[in-house]
């Protein structure tokens, strides 16, 4: 893929750009909003704009495939650009905007690194972008395909048939396409966006995973309002703006769906392991189970704070017990009760039957944790599913 000259320059390169891809990711955004602010306004999340997380995304995401590149040059990194391309999917992004990201990142390459981008380094980092923007371009035009829509053209009325407080924090909100068409298929895990007008005229997108599983009539998200810096997290401007202002009977702008975090039909075992509001993706994979009445073990493992913020818990129960071999057991930092766990989760005395499937859900930290378990007790690193909520700064290293 990497032609022989520019593998040999980004190799030699490839040590300055990442020392200095962070300052030039931030200088790339300055220029890219400043010449675009449409963008910022409706397309790029402001919360992890303002925390700094999605340029540490773009960042990770360049020095990775840059670096599968020069290691693998007639390879691509296929699972790193299928996550990136559901996300461009989930938001509509099209092939014309590889051009103004293009212009506006190599502009901010030229002057971070100055004289040291000669006409070869430039040529060479201009074909490692094409490389990855058209790679990314034909996944999301297949996508755009298979969800029978023109390249972009993501965006339906639903109406919100019914809205159920889960927790304090958690609202589950219940979903119909306005026009009484069916709802459009979903594969269990995916996701869908929707898109919102906040107070200040900006039309924010933010992705909330489908609870139900595929089969279920019903479409629902369960969305978990965020606090903001309090939290040590971005603004919450989209979640409290649903949870405050969308009632039943009201309309919202969402997406088909996308992610690339789905279930597997098989007969293997099968373990979910979530944290906090991660557990809606594998909610919709374990009343998929259930529908299916899927025979080998399934072991649900799940973490919050107290049962009381564990959004769902009756259904993640539920769900359990229907099938013929499954157990679940969760873990709280607080107001345990018996038979549940306390403080973090811990494998050491769960069993893991041979061959299982595992797919995580929730904060990094957690899923870091999860998986270095999985591992010790056997479980193959490709047999180790996540899906990250955000902007996705483990590409590097999963």
């Amino acid at each position: 893929m990497l032609s022989e000259t520019s593998t040999a320059t980004v190799r030699a390169t490839l040590p300055a750009v990442g020392a200095a891809i962070g300052e030039i990711t931030e200088l790339f955004y300055q220029k890219l909003f400043a010449a675009h602010p449409e963008l910022i306004r409706d397309l790029f999340n402001r919360g992890n704009q303002n925390a700094g997380l999605q340029k540490q995304a773009l960042a990770g995401s360049i020095a990775a495939f840059a670096t599968h590149l020069v290691a693998h040059p007639d390879q691509r990194p296929d699972v790193m650009l299928n996550r990136i391309a559901h996300k461009h999917a989930s938001l509509g992004v099209t092939r014309e905007q590889y051009a103004v990201v293009h212009e506006h990142l190599f502009a901010a390459i030229v002057e971070i690194l100055g004289e040291a981008v000669t006409p070869e380094v430039a040529a060479a980092w201009d074909e490692v972008y094409w490389l990855m923007a058209n790679a990314l371009t034909a996944i999301e035009e297949r996508l755009y395909a298979e969800r029978q829509v023109a390249a972009g053209d993501i965006w339906r009325e639903w109406t919100v048939a019914a809205r159920v407080e889960e927790t304090a924090d958690c609202t589950t909100f219940h979903l119909a396409p306005a026009d009484g068409s069916p709802a459009p298929a979903h594969l269990p895990g995916q996701y869908v966006s929707v898109q919102v007008e906040l107070a200040d005229g900006a039309r924010q997108i933010r992705q909330y995973s489908l609870s139900r599983a595929p089969g279920s009539p019903v479409r629902a998200i369960t969305v978990k309002r965020v606090h903001g810096p309090a939290a040590g997290g971005p603004d919450g401007e989209v979640s409290n703006h649903l949870h405050a202002h969308i009632r039943t009977g009201d309309t919202l702008r969402v997406s088909v769906p996308y992610g690339d975090l789905v279930l597997r039909d098989s007969t293997a075992p099968v373990l979910l392991a979530s944290a906090g509001i991660g557990c809606t993706p594998m909610l919709s994979m374990l009343e998929h189970l259930a529908d299916r009445g899927h025979a080998a073990p399934v072991t649900v493992l799940h973490a919050d704070r107290s049962p009381a913020d564990h959004a769902l818990r009756g259904d993640h129960r539920a769900l359990t017990h229907k099938l013929a071999d499954a157990s679940a057991r969760f873990w709280y930092e607080e107001a345990a009760e018996p038979g549940d766990g306390e403080g973090r989760l811990d494998l050491a005395a769960v069993a893991v039957p041979a061959g299982t499937k595992a797919y995580l859900c929730g904060p990094l930290p957690f899923m870091r944790a999860v998986r270095e378990q999985l591992l010790t007790k056997g479980v193959p690193a490709a047999d180790i599913h996540y899906e990250v909520f955000g902007p996705d700064l483990w590409l590097a290293s999963a």
